[in-house]
């Protein structure tokens, strides 16, 4: 937010990990958390795949995974890869030759449990071809395919069983010297994945990526999600991110920024503060703010609008945001630009009005930007 000065009480201290690429993607280290999603095409549809991978990447993930259980899907691969707008992670399960395939393919990412995928040569030709073609790995530990002899140990799926399993992992890369790897320890009760993810961020430097696992519709997902991602965020753990909703993948990847925009750890689009609507209000906020949510969407420079009903609250969350509108009377409200009252608008047409205003603020803040000659 423009006019939303840093605070010291906002500011979350990172935790210190390692970093990799994930194809262009840095991930770890002090590079910006990443918002990832999964496509739910059918991946030997290339046409349908890439045109789904490239409506999240224009909602803003920045790497997408795509399922490859068989060889019709790393075939389609080939294809995916080079038309990809971001870098691809191919999610392997079991067969190694997939994994080899997708590497072939050009995946940027191969998530796949090492020990899962046989025997030790086995295990070295799938790192042999991360090696040669430059893929990374993620490791994918999960609460409900934990090993047999962790669940014997156990007796059931906890905390210390995943991350023994994330572990025993890692030492099958570390032992065939491959370091390229990020980890993930997922669970869809928040309870136990927090837990996970907090012992295995003592454990390694490992980049971690961060999920509630299998977390429901959109809108249970998405406090489940919140919830304990947000958990984790806070406490400065997780370098990549991926919400897991029973919803449109596009939506994952909006969760996923709106769950970091209110940590202030990235900024894209329109930060809409909204008041939620009472008698007070001097015009009709839920549906004011429904419409201008969908007709702002496509802004991708990081702002602040603020639309409150009434005069109460209006004026002072007018003053932090890069435009604003505030309720008054007789069938009119003010509009603030810079945090300054500016001028009146009518009701009737102050959404029209208010887009205007955005995308007018939204061209002034990417003409300040620097260019690349400027910057040398």
């Amino acid at each position: 937010m423009s006019h939303n000065p840093v605070r010291p009480w906002r500011n979350i201290a990172r935790r210190k990990s390692r970093q990799i690429m994930v194809g262009s993607v840095p991930v770890g280290g002090d590079a910006p958390i990443s918002v990832q999603t999964m496509t739910n095409t059918d991946g030997s549809d290339a046409r349908a795949t890439l045109a789904q991978i490239e409506a999240c990447a224009e909602a803003g993930a920045d790497i997408v995974r795509v399922s490859a259980p068989d060889r019709d899907t790393t075939r389609a691969l080939h294809e995916i890869c080079r038309h990809s707008p971001v870098p691809i992670v191919a999610d392997i399960h079991f067969h190694y030759r997939r994994a080899i395939e997708a590497a072939e393919a050009g995946a940027a990412c191969l998530r796949i449990n090492p020990g899962n995928i046989g025997d030790a040569a086995r295990v070295r030709e799938v790192i042999g071809a991360a090696r040669d073609h430059g893929c990374a790995i993620r490791i994918g530990v999960n609460a409900g395919s934990l090993e047999r002899h962790l669940l014997e140990k156990y007796r059931e799926p906890c905390p210390e069983a995943m991350i023994e399993s994330g572990l025993e992992h890692i030492r099958i890369l570390e032992d065939n010297d491959f370091h390229d790897y990020k980890i993930s320890v997922k669970a869809s009760d928040v309870f136990l994945a927090a837990a996970a993810y907090q012992g295995l961020a003592e454990a390694t430097d490992a980049p971690i990526h961060l999920g509630i696992t299998e977390a429901g519709g959109l809108m249970t997902g998405t406090i489940k999600s919140a919830i304990g991602l947000g958990n984790l965020l806070w406490t400065g753990i997780g370098d990549t991110l991926r919400v897991s909703l029973s919803a449109d993948p596009v939506e994952e990847v909006r969760v996923g920024y709106e769950i970091l925009k209110a940590l202030g750890l990235r900024h894209r689009g329109v930060n809409i503060i909204s008041c939620p609507s009472c008698a007070r209000q001097g015009f009709d906020v839920i549906k004011t703010v429904e419409a201008l949510e969908d007709r702002l969407a496509h802004i991708k420079t990081p702002m602040s609008l603020s639309i409150i009903g009434c005069v109460v609250n209006g004026p002072g969350e007018a003053l932090m945001t890069d435009v604003g509108f505030t309720g008054g009377g007789a069938g009119a409200g003010m509009v603030y630009l810079a945090g300054k009252q500016s001028h009146k608008m009518t009701n009737d047409q102050m959404i029209d009005h208010i887009v205007e205003q955005v995308e007018r603020r939204a061209a002034e803040i990417e003409a300040s930007k620097p260019t690349p000659d400027a910057a040398e």
